[in-house]
């Protein structure tokens, strides 16, 4: 079970103010699933209107409603496939989002398991969290107990000017759990948690 207190701990740093994001990459997708246009920038170079936007994207996944639209999942044990889409994560936290290449290859393998019949955006988001030591009265305390390097995806229908309507699907890697990184569970994202959409949960676990 998500831990809905861990979760609004990290919006808490999704502000303009107290921006914990330090890369944003992706693409946008045709109505096929197949590349239009890409990006990768700095997201501290991004003006403050592009900052809010893509913020108020990126805090759409740990805000929404724990275990209900975003549910914990566990990768299957030994799952390390070169082409795997844990290893590919895992390789993305790592160098940051500053590989093309292994964004790019993200974005194809998620857009095999998404069913949006129009064009979309796979926005990445790559962010870094001190995790403050808490005490015994759970106050924070001045030193940081570890940093907690994470990957936040947003998948959104965008128009044709690459506008983006609210997330659809997304995904939080890794899990953020007891207030520390648990790489070998993800977080992932359902608007309607009624319909969560298991061809994207499958595509993503490799099952």
């Amino acid at each position: 079970m998500i831990n809905r207190e861990d979760m609004l701990e990290l919006t808490r740093r999704m502000t303009l103010s107290r921006n914990c994001f330090y890369r944003a990459a992706g693409a946008y997708m045709d109505p096929e699933g197949y590349i239009d246009n890409s990006f990768n920038v700095n997201f501290r170079n991004m003006g403050t209107h592009d900052r809010q936007v893509n913020l108020e994207l990126a805090k759409t996944i740990p805000f929404s409603k724990t275990n209900k639209q975003l549910r914990s999942f566990e990768f299957p044990k030994g799952d390390l496939a070169y082409d795997s889409i844990h290893r590919l994560l895992m390789a993305l936290s790592q160098y940051g989002l500053k590989d093309d290449l292994l964004v790019q290859t993200l974005c194809e393998q998620l857009a095999e398991g998404i069913r949006i019949p129009q064009e979309y955006g796979i926005f990445i988001y790559h962010g870094l969290y001190d995790v403050p030591v808490k005490g015994s009265d759970k106050e924070e305390q001045g030193e940081s107990e570890e940093v907690f390097q994470f990957i936040i995806c947003a998948v959104a229908r965008v128009d044709k000017d690459y506008n983006a309507g609210k997330p659809e699907l997304g995904f939080l890697f890794p899990a953020f759990e007891d207030r520390s990184s648990d790489p070998s569970r993800i977080d992932i994202y359902s608007l309607d948690p009624e319909r969560p959409d298991e061809a994207f949960v499958k595509k993503i676990l490799g099952k």
